[in-house]
């Protein structure tokens, strides 16, 4: 017996018109590449979203072609959001940090139609343009005052919406349909491609929105320092609006000043974002001794935050909450909010709670397998490789059957290559990527477990371990260290006392080496690939 319910398919283009109509108020804050701070309502935002898709419908684009964009957070890429999956095509963000390689295959592999790009990223799509498929439709996103001039011709955005009826017969798309394409940063190979449908995009939104309510709920302010041009910004676009919290977008102004100034200015309460910038905040607010004044909460992921760091802020009055995902998971899939009796837990214990990755979402399930593919228990002791599944995970990559294949297990669970556990109250704790794990005299070393101790010490700034060969173990931990006084770093017997007051012996590295700083991949996580290489041919002290 089925239910007698209405059945609406679920469509992005909802939640704008929900927010537009439940929350008038709620803004979006810009720093906009042209120097000024732009600010709209939702509602404004919905209007010139109907404008926007009028306009890219006389420019030719129609249901499932692919728009692209290029660009910081801000009104415009938002606005570019809603109108491209409303009108049915397909919403195709690029990551700029990509090598010209990789924006080129995945442009043409995507065969993306239009093309909108930021003022900041003008040049390099310039540097770009013999490699470009023929016909593709350029907009640069900006005023007729500012539109650039060159060897390109560039329709200029304000003008693409200029006249145009506020309102738009959004089509009735099917709730499977595809409504956004991201890649992956791609660091072995071509970047494979995440299709996103409307009801996977919807769903994540909603499991993000009551999962997470001290960041997001009616009355917030959120920065999004994650991009809008990976991810979906994890997926912030679509769940502020719905809750009513309102959007300040920071542009590509990311340095550590800025990003506390545009938090104090604009009265942030929450901000999510990778380590690496909040390494940036960390250094401001022990620059001012003081933090954002409204800001309580930050949400950090991409990369295993410390937990130095976490305390840092944590001793601040700052919230901490871990999460974790992936490309392929919308990308949200955990969250490391504490549950009420773990709240009470004493410091320490609160964080090394804080210092996993948290609880699965609704909607996403976790299974930890062995090598045999055998499914190993939740008693966080228990290591293996870590799968996932559900409502907004990946069948398959976009046009690639090869990596489509080899990336799924007999049952059709997704394989992270992440290395993990799960402890009895759920929460998981990656122990490091598949990749990234150490293997000395048959054991394995965990190069985070290095990490997140060492970079506690005063004086080490950041750091990342990496195996380099050994005759005799196979592999070695080698600490790379980006010292916060040059004229005074840490010597290696400071951080072996450090370490050896949790890890064992044999785990500590066996040689420590100085640098300005560490290379980033295009999604702001350490290059460990770029460390390896660099140190490819590294020998150790007693392996000569």
């Amino acid at each position: 017996m089925q239910g007698m319910m209405m059945h609406m398919p679920l469509r992005i283009i909802e939640i704008l018109d929900y927010a537009a109509q439940a929350h008038p108020g709620a803004e979006i804050v810009s720093v906009r590449t042209e120097g000024d701070i732009h600010r709209e309502t939702y509602r404004q935002a919905y209007s010139r979203a109907a404008q926007l898709a009028h306009g890219l419908s006389g420019l030719g684009v129609g249901q499932g072609d692919r728009v692209a964009t290029l660009a910081w957070n801000g009104y415009r890429h938002f606005e570019l959001y809603y109108a491209i999956s409303g009108m049915g095509a397909v919403c195709h963000t690029i990551n700029p940090r990509l090598s010209a390689e990789q924006m080129v295959y995945i442009i043409q592999h995507a065969e993306d139609k239009v093309l909108c790009v930021d003022l900041t990223f003008v040049p390099l799509v310039e540097a770009l343009s013999e490699h470009l498929p023929d016909g593709l439709i350029l907009v640069a996103m900006t005023d007729r005052e500012h539109l650039p001039e060159g060897k390109l011709d560039w329709l200029c955005y304000e003008e693409v919406l200029a006249g145009q009826d506020e309102t738009f017969d959004w089509p009735l798309v099917a709730e499977d349909a595809a409504a956004a394409l991201c890649y992956t940063s791609g660091t072995t190979g071509h970047p494979k491609g995440a299709l996103y449908s409307h009801r996977s995009t919807v769903l994540h939104a909603l499991f993000l929105s009551v999962t997470v309510p001290r960041s997001l709920h009616e009355g917030a302010r959120i920065l999004p320092v994650v991009p809008m041009f990976h991810v979906n910004s994890w997926g912030l676009p679509y769940a502020a609006p719905l809750v009513g919290a309102s959007l300040i977008m920071p542009g590509g102004k990311l340095d550590g000043a800025s990003v506390f100034d545009l938090m104090e200015n604009e009265q942030v309460t929450a901000a999510w974002g990778v380590p690496t910038v909040w390494l940036g905040l960390r250094a401001e607010v022990e620059a001012r001794d003081s933090v954002p004044s409204a800001l309580d909460q930050l949400v950090i992921g991409g990369s295993a935050a410390p937990r130095a760091m976490i305390a840092f802020f944590e001793n601040h009055g700052v919230d901490v909450c871990h999460a974790w995902g992936m490309t392929e998971m919308s990308p949200v899939g955990t969250h490391g909010q504490l549950s009420p009796p773990m709240q009470d837990l004493p410091f320490e214990e609160r964080m090394a709670a804080k210092s996993k990755q948290g609880r699965r979402l609704f909607g996403v399930e976790l299974k930890i397998a062995d090598e045999d593919g055998v499914r190993q228990p939740h008693d966080g002791k228990a290591v293996g490789e870590l799968f996932v599944r559900g409502n907004a995970v990946i069948s398959g990559y976009f046009n690639n059957e090869a990596a489509s294949n080899g990336s799924f297990d007999a049952d059709g669970w997704f394989g992270t290559g992440d290395v993990a556990s799960i402890d009895p109250n759920g929460f998981l704790y990656i122990q490091d990527r598949a990749k990234d794990l150490i293997k000395s005299g048959g054991e394995w070393i965990s190069s985070l477990d290095l990490e997140n101790i060492a970079i506690a010490h005063p004086k080490v700034a950041n750091c990342a371990v990496i195996a380099v060969p050994h005759p005799k173990w196979d592999e070695r931990p080698l600490l790379v260290v980006v010292p916060r006084d040059a004229g005074d770093p840490p010597t290696l017997s400071e951080i072996h006392e450090m370490l050896l007051e949790h890890l064992a012996k044999w785990q500590l590295p066996d040689a420590m080496e100085f640098v300005e700083d560490l290379p980033l991949t295009a999604t702001g996580k350490v290059s460990k690939l770029t460390l390896r290489q660099r140190f490819a041919d590294y020998v150790l002290p007693d392996a000569g």
